[in-house]
Formats: structure tokens, sequence, C-alpha cells
């Protein structure tokens, strides 16, 4: 089994027509990281939408051509998906686009319904049509349906979000205005800021709106929703507080660039702080500490200082080759391609290796091989995370523990399996120390969950309903 992040979501408006397609696509190489399924960019022509979407990295949707067909514009909104809930085909690909009674709306989202099959199931009993498996569709469907009635977009969401449970990082368009939104908990990372031309734009991460060169203003609140039109920005704010903040803690281990803030703490001081606590928790009579690339390299480093013993890079990452948490396919044959031990580094040398987290531990043990090959003489493991005891229903790919290692194994035992001489984990207690507070979600490892359980666990769940209902000639 593979762990997988959600999505990118990213949104831009401007005072007169500018070339927002371009920005949406530095926005999206800068968010590349948290989705490498699919892409889209949805282009606001005037009140006529204008879009393009497909399979493959950012890189590989837009060409020049193609990014030159979208017209210059006021507003767009984009996203980058790997989706934990449906499947992967150019339905699911986002931002989800609507035409109602009442006009347009593009909509993209990071996270996961936690009562996404009740609602699902609900509007299906009422006529409705799905042409998707993803979420996403149906948070389309609930702020269609409240905008028929509601006065204003903004209070169609206000109403919507009523009735959405779980994660959920939004990023809406309507002819007129642009809206984000952030679930009450506030599980995944929300920002905005603006451009010295006047240019707001919206982003998962600070690192997207460094990269088209805007300046960061503050975090999207949990439960707020902002408004941005023709009159300003505007904020809404009859949400916020209505739910224990729960920012998922595997943002700063693995997820976000290190570059990034999010919620005022630095994802490179978090991951620092990890190795500091790995060093303390977790010692080692070592000759080098070595990270594994690239979410791994800053805990090293925590580690290094924390310890004393000498930082070096011992493996080297191929830059061309995805994620092996979000990339399909073999995960053995991948890492045989993405990772490269440094002999003169490691050779007869006692490491101490850090990685972000162990899922069934075929990378772990592949990573340890590697170093073995190259000479290694002893190999201290050490993860920058707790071990994974328990499913996400929020946003992260973890949908059963039936193939989490440490679900049916003591440490020594995954020691032993995956070839090392020790092995650590993170305590799950002090995770607060990778935050700087203990407002954070860690159910995946302590099995503390902030909404109810949803009914309907399996990842493919509306996938399979679509399936079904195309073979029996219902849809």
């Amino acid at each position: 089994m593979n762990i997988h992040e959600e999505c990118g979501v990213f949104g831009v408006i401007a005072e007169k027509p500018i070339n927002v397609a371009n920005i949406c696509y530095y926005g999206l190489y800068a968010l590349q990281h948290r989705g490498q399924e699919s892409c889209g960019i949805v282009v606001n022509d005037d009140g006529l939408f204008v879009s393009h979407k497909d399979l493959g990295l950012v890189s590989e949707v837009f060409s020049r051509d193609t990014l030159s067909s979208l017209p210059a514009s006021t507003m767009a909104v984009a996203h980058a998906r790997y989706g934990t809930t449906g499947g992967t085909n150019r339905n699911n690909c986002q931002p989800i686009e609507v035409n109602h009674q009442k006009g347009r709306m593009a909509i993209a989202h990071n996270g996961n319904l936690s009562n996404a099959a009740e609602l699902r199931s609900a509007l299906e009993l009422s006529g409705a049509i799905f042409h998707t498996s993803s979420d996403t569709e149906t948070i389309a469907y609930i702020v269609t349906k409240e905008r028929l009635n509601a006065p204003s977009i903004e209070e169609a969401l206000s109403r919507a979000m009523n009735t959405l449970d779980g994660a959920y990082s939004l990023v809406l368009m309507s002819p007129q205005k642009l809206l984000c939104a952030r679930d009450p908990y506030g599980f995944r990372p929300l920002c905005y800021g603006k451009t010295e031309d006047g240019v707001y734009v919206v982003a998962s991460e600070s690192c997207a709106l460094h990269a088209v060169g805007a300046e960061f203003i503050r975090d999207v609140e949990p439960g707020e929703i902002l408004i941005f039109s023709k009159e300003g920005v505007l904020s809404r704010r009859e949400h916020c507080r209505s739910k224990e903040k729960k920012l998922c803690i595997f943002e700063y281990i693995y997820f976000a660039r290190p570059d990034s803030i999010m919620d005022g703490r630095s994802v490179h001081a978090a991951r620092l702080n990890a190795g500091k606590v790995l060093a303390r928790e977790h010692p080692a009579d070592a000759d080098i500490v070595v990270g594994v690339p690239d979410s791994g390299l800053d805990a090293a480093l925590g580690y290094s200082r924390a310890s004393g013993i000498p930082y070096g890079i011992g493996l080297i990452k191929n830059k061309y080759i995805g994620r092996t948490f979000i990339a399909p396919g073999d995960r053995l044959d991948q890492v045989k391609i993405k990772l490269s031990a440094v002999k003169e580094v490691v050779e007869n040398r006692s490491i101490v290796l850090i990685d972000d987290s162990i899922v069934r531990g075929t990378t772990s043990g592949r990573i340890v091989s590697l170093l073995r090959e190259a000479g290694a003489k002893e190999i201290h493991m050490r993860v920058s995370a707790p071990p994974f005891l328990y499913p996400c229903f929020y946003g992260t790919d973890i949908d059963s523990g039936e193939n989490l290692i440490a679900c049916h194994h003591t440490v020594p035992e995954i020691a032993k399996i995956i070839g090392a001489d020790s092995l650590g984990f993170l305590p799950v207690e002090d995770l607060g120390e990778l935050s700087g507070n203990g407002d954070y979600c860690s159910a995946c490892f302590d099995g503390r969950y902030p909404t109810r359980i949803p009914s309907d666990t399996r990842k493919n769940r509306f996938e399979q309903r679509l399936s079904e209902k195309t073979g029996s000639g219902s849809v």
C-alpha cells in the first residue's frame, strides 16, 4: 500500500485582465509535491469559464501553446491532484466546473470529507447524478443546492459548511468573485498573499505565493471564508472556533515543502525539531548522520546538531522522478531509480539513517540494502514520525491497517525485517514539539479522531459505485 497526499489548490484575482493562467502555472509548479496525478486550470473569461485539465505533471499537461490558448482575465483557479478518494481518470481532474440556474462555479478542493458517503447517498436519492468519484463533486453539489436559495455565493458556501464534516480547504470561483474556505478544524493548510501589482493569490502553501511574487499576508483561519471581489477582501467568520483546531501533523513531517510556513510555524524548523527529539530519545553510537531525500534531510540535520554526529550526504536523489509516496506503480522499482548511495561517504561507517516514515517497510528495506551494498558497517534507522497504526479519513491515503507494518510487528521485529541494526520512531507524545502547540491531528498515529468515523471507509467506494451503475445502464 502506498501513502499519498491529497492536493494543492491555487487561486488568483486581479483588478484588470492579465495572464492569470501563467500565474496559476507557476503556482501549480510550486505545489507539484502535493499531487502528481493530474492538474487543471479554469480561467474566468468575463463570466464564461475556459479550462484545461488532464492527467500528468504540470509540465506535461500545460505546454506553451496550451497556456497561450487560455485567455487573459481577472480570475482563475487551479489544482494539482492525488486523490485519496476517487480513481485515476480524467473525470476526477479538478477544478470541477458547474453550470446552474444562477450561473457558473469552479471549485478546487484539498482534503477528504468524513461524511462524504452519507452526503452522496442523500444527494443520489434526491436525483443527483455523479460523474466523478471524488469528494469534491459532493461539495460542489451541496454548494450549488444552497446557492439556488441563498442571496450570494458566500452565503451558499457558509450554509454548505453546516453540512460538510471533515477536511476541506477550498478555492471557489463564481463569475464575479473568488472565494476560499478552510474547514473549522483546519486539517489542511490554506493561505493568501498579494503581489506588488495588487494581485491577490490563494494557495495551499506559502511557497506557492513566493513562486509567483506574492507576499504572504496570513493563513486562512479554520472555519473562515474569504471573499475576493471588486469591493476588496471580506472575511466571514461564523464558523471560526466552532471546532477545536486540528492541523494534520503529517503536513509538518512530510507533505509540505520545507520553505513553507503553516499556521505561523516553519516546516523546516518543525523537521529540525523532530531530529532533535530523535537524538534525545533514540541516541546512537555512529560516525555520520544521513537523511533520506528530500523530507528526511531537515530532520537529519536536526539529529546531527543535537547529537554532535557529523551530517553527511550519503544518498543522492534522481531529481527527475517523483515521490514514491505519490507516484503509481511498483515502489521497489521506483526506489532503485530514485536513490543511490554515495560509497565514499558511507563505506566502513556506522550510520544514523533518518527518514520521515515507515509504511510497509518495503522502501525502508531497499534503502538499507543500498547502504549495505555501498559498504555501510552499521545502520541505525530513526524515523521522524511515530508508527502508522490507524486509518486516516482526512486526506492522507491510509485506509486500512492490514498493510501497515507497525500494526503487525514490534519495533525490533521491524528493524530485523528492514535490515537495520536498530530502529527508533518519534514518540507520539512528542509531536507537539513539531507544531509548537497541541493544535494538531495525529489520529493515524494514536487513533484519536476529531470527527465521527465514516460508515464506509473504502478508498474506492465511489469508484465502485460508478462502475456498478455504468454496468447496469443506470447512468
